[in-house]
């Protein structure tokens, strides 16, 4: 693989109910322990201001905490970071509650719901709350989000030669559009792309024609914490590599033609 873009992984953010940090998710990917069961069932967030906590959505909440805590393990100023937030859905309960609303009582529907179902909600708690004002942007492709977002990010590093934040979070499915969602439970991850050689690992990225096999089967089965979600899957996917230290290849299809091919250097 000619690799068009080389990142260095300065941070990560991890956060699912039972593994509420990279560490503990670290541990589980590795098999040396299981998810806790007295974990906290929502990220505390503390990033965010305690008024905008109360009112933030569940997936605006998980953003920030993952974001943040990238940020930290990477040494680096959130308000000085251009940012990449991904999300498969977005907030799908509140985009149920939108829809039920305008159906029956049109007059009754919330402004601050409605504000929290757009895409680039997180983003912009984040960057209010960090101070940022760096470049954000959010990106969806449905189950190739997570791929997307992070060649979206590692190009942004590279292009503008600055570190970048790329976070990527689905919240639980809600209501009739679960059917088409399915997603199980909340879970999120982001990373701290550095252009320059970092201590961390190395991602080396490029485009290859074509779809590619799924290669997240046995992280699927790892305790379902991808919650039937492929994008989910596709994130624990490089996650477990990171964990390992192993150097691997791995392959995530970007559409139903088009794949990203990566190369991890620990």
């Amino acid at each position: 693989m000619s690799a068009a873009l080389q990142v260095g992984v300065a941070g990560i953010g991890a956060w699912l109910q039972g593994a509420p940090d990279w560490p503990s998710l670290r541990g589980v990917l590795r098999g040396e322990h299981g998810l806790a069961e007295d974990a906290p069932a929502r990220p505390a967030a503390n990033v965010l201001p305690a008024a905008e906590r109360r009112r933030a959505p569940d997936g605006v909440r998980l953003a920030a905490e993952v974001a943040a805590q990238a940020c930290a393990m990477a040494g680096s100023d959130p308000a000085t970071l251009p940012c990449v937030f991904a999300s498969t859905h977005g907030e799908v309960a509140i985009t149920d509650y939108v829809c039920a609303t305008l159906a029956q009582a049109p007059l009754e529907l919330s402004p601050t719901k409605f504000h929290n179902s757009v895409l680039n909600a997180p983003a912009g708690y984040w960057t209010i709350a960090a101070g940022c004002g760096a470049a954000s942007n959010a990106v969806t492709a449905y189950h190739h989000s997570f791929a997307a977002g992070l060649l979206e990010a590692a190009t942004l590093a590279c292009a503008e030669a600055t570190p970048v934040l790329f976070a990527s979070c689905d919240v639980a499915s809600a209501g009739p559009l679960a059917e088409m969602t399915r997603t199980t439970l909340a879970f999120g991850t982001a990373l701290v792309l550095a252009p320059e050689p970092a201590d961390g690992a190395r991602l080396a990225l490029g485009l290859r024609a074509g779809n590619t096999a799924p290669a997240t089967t046995a992280t699927l089965a790892l305790h379902g914490v991808a919650g039937d979600n492929p994008a989910n899957a596709h994130a624990l996917a490089l996650l477990a590599i990171l964990a390992n230290a192993q150097p691997l290849r791995l392959a995530l299809p970007l559409s139903t033609g088009l794949s990203l091919d990566m190369e991890i250097t620990p």
